[in-house]
């Protein structure tokens, strides 16, 4: 059943992954406010994210997390209009955890729900601060699950133009990073001993930049990395060289497309969002691209690339229209932008 009535405030609840975020969004108001929970202590040991522990976690994590953002804005649960919740892509088990919580509270609350698509939260968070893209603009998708470019003309309205053909960037840092003995996550471990590298020791290939299109691949990168550290003896100077020749192909790869798809699309707008979206060299290298084709390029803030409640809440303000009384636990693992309907 729809809901039909218009809704101002909205409680946004993430929990696609391993981190656990909730935030209360209101569409008058703006960010109300956001907490976050990280779950990387308990998966740095595995090396990488263990699902059934990352579901455990959100179940314990989630409704301390709704009493806090509460208590932090002020906000009692008669003023929360709809509860938006990450409905995919992600891990089934911590997806369905959040929508049981979503749902239950919702229920309580007797509010509606919304279920938000995990990657149209992260493409609308740069909507979160004082400089807002207009449409229509380019995307950039990256973090550990996702790499994929979008032209975006509204709210709903995705053409993906390229997307990874096997490994996403995020988890190829991941797995150089494990590689190279610099522990999970690798993203931000790799940005921080390659600042330290020398770039030009070992030269390391721009997968499909020499084909026409906008498509990527990082297997055959994460392939040479490998075979780097196998020919080297592991000291600190050679991981730091490795990691940097590492980042400097996967973050030129990254921007050698975006040029195209801006180019493509007559478009001068890029949106950079997603956990690998925090990567400072790749931050400079799209600004320095952007600049030179006098277009523009928005970020989210760091705490905004990752996972977070607060793009959920906004996307679920967005899609206020959506919002129903059905309290299923269906989830979508697997979603694709070009699915979800226009605003």
């Amino acid at each position: 059943m729809i809901y039909h009535k218009t809704p101002r405030r909205v409680l946004g609840i993430e929990t696609s992954c391993d981190d656990t975020g909730v935030a209360i969004y209101d569409d008058a108001e703006g960010l109300l406010g956001h907490v976050l929970y990280s779950q990387i202590k308990t998966h740095q040991e595995y090396g990488g994210v263990v699902p059934e522990l990352a579901a455990r976690d959100h179940i314990r994590k989630v409704i301390p997390l709704v009493d806090a953002v509460l208590k932090q804005t002020g906000c009692d649960p008669s003023s929360i209009n709809a509860v938006a919740y990450t409905c995919g892509p992600g891990l089934a088990g911590a997806l369905l955890a959040g929508s049981a919580v979503a749902k239950g509270l919702a229920y309580a609350w007797n509010v509606p729900t919304i279920g938000v698509h995990h990657m149209e939260g992260h493409l609308l968070a740069p909507m979160l601060e004082e400089r807002v893209p207009a449409f229509p603009f380019v995307a950039l998708l990256v973090s550990g699950g996702h790499t994929l470019l979008a032209h975006v003309k509204g709210i709903g309205e995705y053409r993906i133009l390229g997307q990874t053909l096997d490994d996403a960037v995020g988890e190829a840092f991941d797995k150089t990073a494990k590689l190279l003995g610099l522990g999970y996550p690798g993203g931000p471990a790799i940005a921080r001993v390659a600042e330290t590298g020398d770039g030009t020791r070992f030269s390391f290939p721009r997968p499909m930049v020499d084909r026409p299109g906008m498509d990527f691949s990082y297997s055959g990168l994460k392939t040479a990395a490998l075979q780097a550290t196998q020919k080297n003896d592991l000291d600190a100077q050679t991981v730091a060289d490795i990691a940097c020749a590492f980042q400097a192909a996967a973050v030129e790869t990254l921007v050698i497309k975006c040029e195209r798809a801006l180019k493509h699309t007559g478009t001068d707008r890029l949106v950079v969002a997603g956990g690998v979206g925090a990567n400072l060299h790749l931050r400079d290298q799209l600004q320095q691209t952007t600049q030179r084709r006098n277009a523009e390029v928005f970020f989210p803030r760091l705490e905004f690339c990752t996972d977070n409640g607060a793009m959920i809440a906004l996307a679920g303000c967005k899609r206020l229209h959506q919002a129903q009384t059905e309290f299923s636990f269906e989830v979508k693992p697997r979603w694709s932008l070009e699915d979800l309907p226009p605003v």
